[in-house]
């Protein structure tokens, strides 16, 4: 057992702001006694304040300004609820044993509150690399935290510290609340190299006997520096334009913010034209439209920096590629018969290299190569022929020309109306058509209304007119006729009623057959049935017209087969016994 009172309590005991603290008071008295009291205090300015007296029957709560925060457990543990800043004090418990005198023992309350994450704004307008004076970065802020707590600085994650590139302004600031508010500013020189740095800032504080931290956003910050270089380029791409194309001239160069963009166009005797007035001088774009063979040449853009009046310059040759002189010439030049045959060449010229392609009227490729070769020439091929060049190199660059390769002769008949079927009085449409060169013209023998439709080399003549007796005789002749000679050709007009008479002659052999096959028939059945003997002493003339009143007689009606039945009846409509017949 102890041999004296001993009171323990923990030294410190730390509690967030808001929330209860509990402070424990444990004693050990020698002997197994009892205490004759207990108080609890609060050391305030250096002087106790009594918060509590217990005894074994009571416990007495003094009037303070705690009153309605404390409470005193059975353990006799003093808790006090709501803490606030002011309530960081030390706290003393006092105890009293009769035979052994009085024992205390204290704790310190601290009250912490954790800081709110820390707020970064970044220096806006940007800082220049060549400014004199160490400028401004950015600044952090950090509220609401108890103790205050520190911030440091970091960039792309590396802390800075205080030299004579790099300066740090901390200001503290207790709140109303007891709180307080921190603020930190960042100063410090930059490079170019800066403009993809990132910059946080780290608020530390200490909980529990432990360092914690909060780590802001990362921000980052606008560098103004001086253009080193420039670059110049052409979209599309040079070896890719071609006359008539929309051209952009791009100029880049590396300052921030982008200087003042110039452009000059190379002349004759190294001079230069200024098209400043026709670019956008700010973004560092030519617009070049619809351009041609006389818009390639030496391009130049030239930057002005306004902070130090530096001057950087980029040239670039604008090729702009064409095809020009597209020719057909055709041998021989002089003018062509059926059966001949023709040579096509084609030429033209420009800075790249050119393919040929030879095609149709109809659009159809025939050839390719810049010479085409006809031969055995007719009428039919007769045509437009076109030359195509194309740049391989050069999409969507090529030029067309064309030729007609006209074919003459005499006109020749292809096709005519003949023979024509027609009835007496009718209106009707003759029809001729020819192909010739040059241009025919088309006469009939007979009057009539003609209409003429000419194609290419074809022509073609309708007439309307009304059959007649001499038009049905003789018929009508289509002559076609040019400066090369003459065709003719006879168009038959035939009657309709003919091929009906026919029909009619065709259709009554076809009903004799079938009559003389009916009679055949019923000769064999009745053959067949014994009703007429074929002997020789029996033998009957069943044609003769002077047949007796009881004797068969065959009538056939081709008009009336249904009757064969009656042929082995009676003139009195009975039938005959087999004996007479």
């Amino acid at each position: 057992a102890a041999s004296k009172l001993e009171v323990s309590m923990p030294a410190v005991v730390e509690v967030e702001s808001g929330d209860t603290a509990r402070i424990e008071c444990n004693f050990d008295i020698p002997g197994n006694g009892s205490y004759t009291y207990i108080n609890w205090f609060i050391i305030d300015r250096n002087n106790r304040v009594r918060l509590y007296h217990i005894t074994g029957s009571e416990i007495l709560e003094e009037n303070t300004d705690y009153k309605g925060r404390l409470s005193v457990g059975e353990d006799k543990a003093l808790s006090i609820s709501r803490v606030t800043m002011q309530d960081a004090k030390t706290f003393v418990c006092q105890v009293r044993v009769g035979g052994h005198g009085m024992g205390e023992n204290r704790t310190e309350l601290r009250v912490y509150k954790v800081p709110e994450a820390p707020e970064i704004t970044a220096k806006s307008g940007g800082i220049s690399v060549q400014s004199s004076e160490v400028p401004q970065i950015a600044q952090c802020v950090s509220r609401n935290a108890f103790p205050a707590p520190n911030i440091t600085w970091h960039k792309n994650d590396e802390q800075l510290e205080e030299s004579g590139e790099v300066k740090i302004m901390f200001t503290r600031t207790r709140e109303s609340s007891g709180l307080y508010t921190v603020t930190s500013t960042l100063y410090a020189h930059v490079t170019r190299e800066d403009r993809n740095s990132f910059y946080h800032c780290t608020v530390h504080y200490w909980l529990r006997g432990q360092r914690r931290a909060v780590e802001s956003q990362r921000v980052n910050v606008t560098i103004f520096y001086p253009a080193e270089h420039v670059n110049l380029q052409v979209v599309p791409s040079s070896a890719l334009v071609k006359e008539g194309d929309d051209v952009k001239l791009i100029c880049e160069a590396d300052g921030n913010p982008a200087p003042v963009f110039s452009f000059y166009k190379r002349e004759l005797e190294d001079n230069w034209q200024d098209l400043s007035p026709l670019a956008d001088t700010y973004s560092g774009v030519l617009n070049l439209h619809d351009v041609n063979k006389s818009s390639s040449g030496l391009y130049r853009c030239q930057t002005l920096d306004l902070d130090d009046m530096r001057q950087l310059e980029k040239d670039v040759e604008l090729v702009v590629n064409y095809i020009e002189g597209v020719s057909v010439t055709m041998e021989p030049s002089s003018p062509l018969q059926e059966g001949d045959s023709v040579r096509l060449s084609c030429d033209a010229y420009s800075p790249v290299a050119l393919d040929y392609q030879w095609r149709d009227a109809k659009g159809k490729k025939v050839a390719e190569g810049n010479q085409l070769f006809l031969s055995n020439l007719t009428f039919e091929t007769s045509s437009n022929f076109s030359c195509k060049v194309i740049a391989p190199s050069v999409p969507g660059l090529e030029q067309s020309k064309q030729v007609a390769v006209a074919v003459q002769g005499k006109p020749r008949i292809v096709a005519i109306s003949s023979p024509l079927y027609v009835r007496q009085d009718e209106v009707v449409n003759l029809t001729c058509k020819a192909i010739a060169f040059p241009r025919a013209s088309v006469h009939w023998n007979v009057n009539g209304t003609a209409h003429e439709y000419v194609e290419n080399q074809h022509i073609a003549s309708n007439l309307t007119v009304r059959v007649n007796h001499d038009l049905l005789r003789a018929g009508a002749m289509c002559r076609v006729s040019n400066a090369l000679g003459v065709i003719e050709e006879h168009i038959q007009l035939l009657d309709q009623k003919t091929p009906e008479s026919k029909g009619v002659i065709i259709v009554a052999i076809i009903v004799c057959i079938l009559v003389v096959a009916v009679l055949g028939s019923v000769i064999y059945f009745l053959h067949k049935k014994g009703k007429i003997p074929c002997g020789r002493t029996g033998k009957q003339d069943i044609t003769k017209p002077e047949a007796r009143k009881d004797k068969i007689v065959v009538d056939v009606k081709s008009d009336k087969l249904s009757e064969e039945a009656g042929l082995l009846q009676g003139a009195n409509g009975e039938k005959r016994p087999a004996a007479d017949q």
